[in-house]
């Protein structure tokens, strides 16, 4: 018997462990930006406030893009994101949003049905296969760095780059933990 809860104690703390060190991972590979230049940016959607305008967190992904292309990184972006709940296209948003930053209209591509990372991902893989692009910077929450640079790697881009939007709230310790499995599912599912 105390060999059983020996075993089911060294369990838990190994799958603690575990979670603790992917979570510090996902955090530190985040924050660590890895710039070049590439053939396209691909912002990657997020909620869009009642008033028809982009959220806080929106608004930084959508900032890192338009301060980077201006910096000469990529020439085209791609915004990717689906319809909301308060009704709102989010890719539609956030190409008037870099318009209104000075990026030129005919150098923005839209996807809206980037429903999630892995659409988004696939979404964009068409469009650099037309254009004939080969590299992409990745540009989205710290956090969400980690599974979006798999999501690209599974439908077959491998020269992927990123770029975190800089803004922390609290929320994000909700954020980290849900990366874990989520992660996973992206890893063994797609």
């Amino acid at each position: 018997m105390k060999k059983n809860i020996k075993r089911i104690v060294i369990f838990f703390i190994a799958c603690i462990s575990w979670f603790l060190l992917h979570s510090i991972s996902i955090v530190v590979d985040g924050l660590n930006d890895e710039l070049h230049k590439t053939d396209v940016a691909v912002v990657l959607g997020n909620k869009v406030n009642e008033d028809g305008t982009p959220s806080n967190r929106l608004q930084a992904r959508m900032d890192k893009a338009s301060e980077l292309y201006h910096e000469g990184y990529f020439k085209s972006i791609i915004v990717s994101g689906g319809v909301g709940e308060e009704g709102f296209d989010e890719s539609g948003v956030m190409k008037n949003y870099l318009i209104n930053k000075k990026v030129p209209s005919e150098n923005i591509i839209e996807d809206p049905n980037g429903y999630n990372t892995y659409k988004t991902a696939k979404n964009s893989k068409a469009v650099m296969n037309e254009l004939k692009y080969q590299s992409v910077m990745v540009i989205t929450q710290y956090f969400h760095i980690k599974r979006t640079e798999l999501a690209f790697h599974k439908v077959g881009v491998e020269d992927v780059y990123s770029a975190h939007a800089h803004i922390f709230e609290f929320r994000d310790m909700y954020s980290i933990i849900r990366e874990f499995p989520a992660y996973y599912k992206y890893l063994l599912i797609y």
